[in-house]
């Protein structure tokens, strides 16, 4: 994965506190909103990747693991497990051959922990016990827009390919096993396990409740009072047309149903997409405006 400074992004230093990366994202989330910038490509690029900086800078965990891992930090958990792993199979390995480590060999970790990461595990004439292989942890990350179908994804673990079936809907932290992809053992021992941990990343301008989606969209003040026709998008690119009723309040909530995201695992079912109003006050008004304004004022 590409390595994104997030602390770039947001323009702001490695020592920002909490209420200056919040800051930071709120000017630059107004600069760069795809509705202040209709059809900026460039724009929406660099939405996105402000909203996914304050998501792992605003997160203290999240920042703590980016700040020690870098573009490697959703896998801190794994290389931190991993170790704790080598370095069980280091004492199981002196109990069974009767040679024993006397420092951590970081060498031979790297080439462990490659291989939970498609690097490839280069063979050794060590002597394996007979036990169960360790397990393999791998986290995979897709993009929002991915899930929509369930769709098949070919990884590399160990130099061999797998191929995958990643059912539509699927969340951030769910987790498959295939069995029998971890480590190998020799005859009378058990093989490893191969679990895959799903990171969904969110590319779009939508705001996602597991399968319920919400959207702002602007409205301007004319069509709030008197109504009208309102053109949408949802997720899947399509366009919607939306019936606004006359004397609309701000922040007016409209449900539409099975517009969402797919339910994981729930063939043929779908969430729901809330779109909320926010009603623009228009500005820079012309004299005659104003004159119009005043008149309406008088007779409420």
């Amino acid at each position: 994965m590409e390595y994104i400074d997030y602390y770039k992004v947001l323009g702001i230093n490695k020592n920002a506190t909490e209420k200056e990366i919040k800051k930071a994202f709120r000017k630059l989330a107004r600069k760069y909103h795809p509705d202040v910038n209709p059809g900026n490509k460039e724009a929406e690029k660099k939405f996105i990747q402000i909203n996914e900086a304050n998501e792992v800078l605003s997160n203290p965990e999240n920042r703590k693991k980016y700040d020690k891992y870098g573009k490697d930090w959703m896998h801190a958990e794994e290389f931190e497990k991993a170790k704790q792993q080598y370095q069980q199979y280091q004492r199981q390995y002196s109990a069974n051959t009767g040679h024993s480590y006397s420092s951590y060999d970081n060498e031979d970790f790297s080439e462990f922990f490659s291989s939970m990461f498609g690097g490839g595990f280069r063979s050794s004439d060590r002597t394996r016990a007979k036990f169960k292989g360790r397990d393999y942890h791998a986290e995979l990350q897709l993009n929002l827009t991915d899930i929509l179908k369930t769709q098949k994804q070919t990884i590399t673990v160990n130099n061999k390919k797998i191929r995958l079936t990643i059912p539509s809907g699927v969340e951030t932290g769910q987790e498959i096993k295939i069995k029998n992809h971890g480590e190998k053992v020799p005859e009378g021992g058990v093989n490893g396990d191969l679990y895959i941990k799903f990171n969904i990343v969110n590319n779009t301008v939508f705001k996602r409740d597991k399968s319920d989606l919400h959207l702002e969209v602007d409205l301007d003040l004319y069509k709030a009072i008197l109504g009208g026709d309102l053109i949408v998008n949802t997720i899947d690119g399509k366009k919607l047309k939306l019936k606004v009723k006359p004397e609309t309040q701000n922040n007016t909530k409209v449900k539409l149903k099975g517009k969402g995201l797919p339910v994981y695992k729930k063939e043929g079912q779908y969430g729901d997409l809330y779109i909320k109003y926010s009603i623009k006050i228009p500005t820079n008004l012309s004299p005659k405006e104003k004159e119009l304004f005043t008149e309406l004022s008088k007779l409420r």
